[in-house]
């Protein structure tokens, strides 16, 4: 069996790996990416017929307060960003559009709240901003709502916000300290979302090419079959024909392979807790029209029938061939719809109806769909009854572990770069005498 040595060995391509192998070889690690298939994971940008697909959902929230923004500086990434336009973001409310208060300023603009109840809700976001209200890992944000006597033109405003922000079409269930910690530093930014040019194929090409540039070995169609340890550490990661020997190991790989990784290890019963966990499921369907349908709003949601149309291509030059338009329709998937082929048919039908209300004639234009039916948007959809893996495990020094499944900030993919950022920081401080986490 060939071996290979190196200082760091990081299994999984995606997102977290990318990001973690970048930040490591960046700072002067003799890195190795191993990806079983194609690198980007779930992250990846599809071209056809002149129209970029992006799978996934590659909005970034927060940019300017983000991780991602942390890694941008650091490594010298070459990436171009359109920012979202809050204002012209939009609820459907049936007869009428308002705009979604996703900051101060959208709040002054919305008709959704009235009186008193945009002062309550100014009030409580103001608090969530500055910090002193934090709700509780026990209580459900429904439960905290109910707790707090809260008027129900404020429930009904946060609600909105839950099922908007994080894709779920049971807001109550979501843990009011994760509610409150995401939307602090949502109400903090200046920038709630931003679009990166070219989508994803961009970030992973400026990923691999820190990589390559700084030394670093990436392997795709390399997959790691077990592990070899002793009582504390990893040994070796190990294909049928390569072993991979380091000092330290990241696995940025989703919580079911690394059970079956470190099945014979301490960590067997720890991680078995994760593995059950439920992905947030939606269902997108994208269309490529020849022709730009023009509207005062390039987002619009219904809290109704849980689904949103967002422009791609207002905010991405690069995503549809000049004078076309790349629309983006996403709906949540609840629990009994997600293996059902005539709720499929059925949620498709009412994206059609969605495009039809809101970009009337696009049928007219239609150059390309593209529709999947049940993607993973999230790994670990956020419910009181799952919490993220973490970062490392005291059983085993020298393992660290990254993904949008783990216990970090942030949303979506803001949690494979929160934790790509802080398991690298680990890795390259392990063996200094004052070794804390970075913060951000």
């Amino acid at each position: 069996m060939k071996t290979s040595d190196y200082d760091i060995v990081v299994v999984g391509g995606g997102l977290a790996g990318l990001a973690s192998a970048a930040l490591l070889a960046h700072h002067g690690k003799k890195v190795a990416l191993l990806e079983r298939g194609k690198l980007g994971g779930r992250a990846m940008t599809i071209h056809m017929k002149g129209f970029h697909f992006n799978f996934g959902a590659h909005a970034i929230y927060g940019r300017d307060k983000s991780y991602l923004s942390v890694i941008e500086k650091e490594l010298g990434l070459n990436v171009h960003w359109e920012d979202f336009k809050q204002l012209n973001a939009k609820y459907d409310m049936g007869e009428e559009s308002v705009v979604i208060p996703s900051s101060m300023g959208g709040l002054l603009q919305t008709k959704l709240l009235k009186g008193k109840n945009k002062f309550r809700f100014a009030y409580h976001i103001l608090f969530t901003t500055l910090g002193f209200e934090k709700g509780d890992p026990n209580l459900s944000i429904q439960e905290w709502i109910e707790l707090h006597n809260l008027s129900p033109a404020v429930r009904e405003m946060m609600l909105n916000l839950a099922a908007t922000n994080f894709f779920s079409g049971d807001p109550d269930t979501i843990p009011s300290d994760i509610f409150f910690d995401y939307y602090r530093r949502l109400f903090k930014t200046n920038i709630p979302v931003s679009f990166i040019q070219g989508g994803w194929e961009v970030l992973i090409n400026e990923f691999k090419r820190v990589i390559t540039e700084n030394g670093g070995d990436i392997l795709e169609k390399t997959k790691i079959t077990h592990l070899q340890t002793d009582e504390t550490r990893v040994l070796s990661a190990e294909t049928k024909r390569h072993r991979f020997t380091a000092d330290q190991f990241v696995f940025a790989v989703p919580p079911e392979q690394l059970q079956a990784l470190f099945i014979n290890t301490s960590l067997k019963t720890e991680l078995k807790r994760y593995t059950d966990y439920e992905p947030t499921y939606v269902m997108f369907y994208d269309v490529g029209l020849k022709k730009q349908i023009n509207n005062d709003f390039t987002y619009i949601f219904d809290k109704n029938r849980e689904m949103f149309i967002t422009d791609i291509s207002y905010y991405d030059m690069e995503a549809a061939p000049p004078g076309g338009q790349l629309l983006q329709a996403v709906a949540y998937l609840r629990d009994e719809q997600v293996n059902d082929p005539e709720a499929h048919q059925e949620i498709k039908q009412n994206l059609e109806a969605f495009y039809d209300k809101h970009y009337p004639g696009w049928r007219d234009h239609l150059a390309i769909p593209r529709a999947s039916k049940k993607p993973v948007l999230q790994a670990v959809r956020w419910a009181m009854n799952q919490r993220g893996l973490p970062t490392h495990f005291s059983q085993i020094e020298n393992a660290h572990f990254a993904g949008d499944w783990c216990d970090v900030h942030g949303q979506l993919s803001e949690r494979s770069f929160a934790s790509a950022y802080i398991v690298a920081d680990a890795a390259l401080n392990v063996n200094k005498p004052d070794n804390t986490s970075a913060s951000h």
